[in-house]
């Protein structure tokens, strides 16, 4: 009884089939042999056919292999709705109404090229620069939103009587000027969420500039030399290049640099009392990506000329104005 508890139950259904007393269904089929082997001719091959049939449908097959998975359901029957008309129809669509919509911008807004021909845009004729750097002095004022160029460009301009130009607020002020020749120009651009072309904000800038010295190119109109600090410009370094090769070769860039956690943080306070619509989280790192993408290759390529001043711009207002001052003497001199 022991090892008969021991052995595995498959092991004792095996040990049944094979030693089972002969049913009523295997006596019949060995009947059914003896008397093929008894009986000769077509009674033997009737017999053996029907022998044949009996063992087919008495036999059981065992086997330890399990049984192969069932198949799998068929697919559910598809909708007879095709959508793939729908499609076409709703890319048709869409692609005739940029069509239009780009030959409609296309027709109302002016091509540089037109517009040069127009006299809209100035004309690039000049082989050297309007001031030389001898007579002017021209530094590029550049860093990240909230870095503190606005601020320090102030101070500098109360402290050294520098003239300030910022090309947003000459684009800007342009655009209402009665008579303007750029004015609509701009106009059109800016409806169109398009980038002013350098030309007209270089020719502005110039033009400022001969203002600003009451008319002269050559820079001695006053007893001093005259020095410019010219804010958030270029942010391209095409803009950099074509203003050096028609207006004046810039003295160094004034690079205020600053962490963006605190550029952030700083245009975040900013924007509770400003109400500006673009000093908000999202708004501000999108800034800063601009920024990154677009102005630091310019910072780059006149660090490579060692003509960048950095400063660090995380402390308060007047220790950065303190190193701006610092950093401004030892490049232009005790007395500029």
């Amino acid at each position: 009884m022991a090892a008969r508890a021991s052995m595995p139950r498959s092991l004792w259904r095996q040990l049944a089939r094979t030693h089972a007393a002969p049913t009523l269904q295997t006596t019949g089929l060995r009947t059914l042999q003896q008397r093929c082997v008894a009986t000769s001719g077509s009674s033997r091959n009737g017999l053996q056919a029907r022998a044949a049939s009996a063992a087919r449908r008495c036999s059981r097959p065992y086997s330890s292999t399990p049984p192969p998975p069932p198949p799998p359901p068929p697919p559910p029957p598809q909708s007879g709705i095709k959508f793939w008309p729908f499609l076409v129809v709703i890319a048709l669509s869409s692609g005739t109404y940029i069509m239009l919509v780009n030959q409609r911008n296309e027709k109302d807004m002016p091509s540089i090229e037109e517009a040069k021909k127009a006299g809209r845009l100035p004309t690039a004729t000049k082989t050297t620069p309007t001031f030389s750097s001898d007579d002017v002095t021209v530094i590029f004022v550049l860093g990240g939103p909230g870095a503190g160029k606005g601020t320090q460009c102030a101070r500098l301009v109360d402290q050294y009587g520098f003239t300030h130009l910022s090309a947003g607020d000459l684009l800007r002020a342009e655009q209402e000027r009665p008579g303007s020749e750029f004015g609509q120009l701009i106009k059109d651009y800016i409806r169109d969420g398009k980038i002013v072309p350098m030309e007209v904000t270089i020719q502005l800038l110039e033009n400022a500039m001969k203002e600003a010295m009451g008319g002269s190119a050559d820079g001695k109109a006053g007893k001093k030399k005259p020095r410019f600090l010219i804010d958030g410009f270029p942010r391209k370094m095409d803009q950099a290049l074509k203003f050096e090769e028609a207006v004046c070769p810039a003295k160094f860039v004034l690079f205020y640099d600053c962490p963006e956690a605190e550029m952030e943080r700083r245009l975040l306070d900013r924007g509770k009392t400003s109400g500006r619509s673009d000093d908000n989280a999202e708004s501000i790192r999108k800034r800063f990506r601009t920024f990154v993408e677009t102005s630091m290759p310019v910072v780059d390529h006149y660090e490579r000329e060692g003509r960048v001043v950095k400063i660090p711009a995380t402390a308060a207002p007047d220790a950065v104005n303190a190193e701006t001052r610092k950093q401004l003497a030892s490049r232009l001199g005790p007395d500029f």
